[in-house]
C-alpha cells in the first residue's frame, strides 16, 4: 500500500495569499485557503500570519511547502530580493526561515514561473518540450519549462520578460521612466494609462472605448513571441493574468502579426490561454517535487 503524502502551495500576492494543499499521487486538490495580505502593513505581520494559516492548512501526511512570490528570488538560497508591494521585504531568506519554523522542507520561487510549471505540466500541453509562460496582470512576469524542468538561469532570474526592452525610450504614455520595456506596453497598469477612458479592465480588449490601442497591442505582443521564439525556439507560448486572459478572442490577429514579423519558413509556436484556475498554488506546489 502506498503512503499517503501531501504537498502545501502558497501565491502571495499583494492583496491575497492563496493556499493550496495536494496529495503528491494525484496531485487532487485537497483544501484551499484564502486569507488578505495586509501588505499595508510590512513583512512581518506577513509572515506571522502565513506561518498562523500554513498550520491551519497543514495536516500529519503533509512534507513540503512551495511558494510563489511576485518578485525576485535569489536562488539556491530561496531569498527574497524584494516584494514591491510588500514594504520591508527586502533580502528576506524566507525559504531558511520558514523550514526552521515550519519543519517542512520549503521552495520559494517567482510567481510567474510557478505559473509557468503549472501550465506547463497541464495533461492539455504535457507533450511540449519547451513552454513559456506570460502573466500579464498589473506586471508583466513569464517563467520557461523545458522538458517539464525549471530553466532559472544562472541566478534564478531568468524568464523576467516584462523588463525586455520593447521600445526603448519610447514608453506609450508620458512617465519619467522611459525603459520602453514589455512592462510598460502589456501589463494590465499599462493598458490603463494608454486607454484612460475605460470603465472596466474588460473594456481594454472588448467593444469601442479602448478600439484604438488593439492594432498596437496586437504587434506588440506578437513582437514579444517573435523575440522568444527567436532565443528559446518554444513549442507553446501561454497567457495568464487578467490582461493576459483578455487576448483570447485575439490569439488569430495575434498570430497573423507574428507571421508578418518572423523570418520566413520559421515554425511558429502555438499561443494560448492558460485553462487552470489553480495554476499559482499548483505550481507553487510542484516546486517541491524537484
Amino acid at each position: 500500500m502506498t503512503t499517503k503524502h501531501s504537498v502545501i502551495g502558497i501565491d502571495i500576492g499583494g492583496t491575497k495569499i492563496d493556499l493550496a494543499r495536494y496529495d503528491t499521487h494525484t496531485f487532487e486538490l485537497e483544501e484551499r485557503l484564502k486569507i488578505d495580505t495586509h501588505s499595508d502593513k510590512a513583512w512581518p505581520h506577513v509572515y506571522e500570519d502565513l506561518k498562523e494559516v500554513i498550520n491551519t492548512i497543514r495536516t500529519d501526511d503533509t512534507i513540503g511547502i512551495g511558494i510563489g512570490v511576485p518578485g525576485l528570488v535569489r536562488q539556491p538560497e530561496g531569498v527574497i530580493v524584494t516584494l514591491p508591494n510588500i514594504p520591508e521585504s527586502n533580502d528576506i531568506p524566507l525559504k531558511t526561515q520558514l523550514t526552521a519554523d515550519s519543519g517542512l522542507p520549503v521552495t520559494i520561487d517567482n510567481d510567474a514561473n510557478a505559473f509557468a510549471l503549472a501550465e506547463g505540466l497541464n495533461s492539455k500541453y504535457s507533450t511540449k518540450g519547451v513552454v513559456v509562460g506570460i502573466t500579464m496582470g498589473t506586471g508583466v512576469g513569464g517563467g520557461i519549462v523545458v522538458d517539464g524542468k525549471l530553466f532559472r538561469g544562472a541566478h534564478g532570474f531568468a524568464a523576467e520578460i516584462g523588463h525586455m526592452l520593447l521600445q526603448p525610450g519610447q514608453p506609450p504614455f508620458n512617465t519619467v521612466d522611459k525603459r520602453g520595456d514589455i512592462e510598460q506596453f502589456l501589463s494590465g497598469t499599462a493598458f490603463g494609462k494608454r486607454c484612460e477612458a475605460a470603465s472596466k479592465p474588460q473594456e481594454y480588449m472588448e467593444g469601442e472605448v479602448c478600439a484604438f490601442m488593439r492594432p498596437e497591442v496586437f504587434k506588440e505582443v506578437a513582437w514579444m513571441c517573435v523575440n522568444l521564439n527567436s532565443l528559446l525556439d518554444p513549442s507553446l507560448i501561454i497567457f495568464g493574468g487578467s490582461a493576459g486572459s483578455a487576448l483570447k478572442p485575439h490569439l488569430d490577429e495575434i498570430q497573423k502579426e507574428m507571421v508578418q514579423w518572423s523570418l520566413p519558413n520559421i515554425p511558429l509556436p502555438e499561443i494560448a490561454i492558460a485553462t487552470l484556475d489553480d495554476a499559482a498554488t499548483r505550481g507553487a506546489a510542484l516546486l517541491t517535487m524537484g
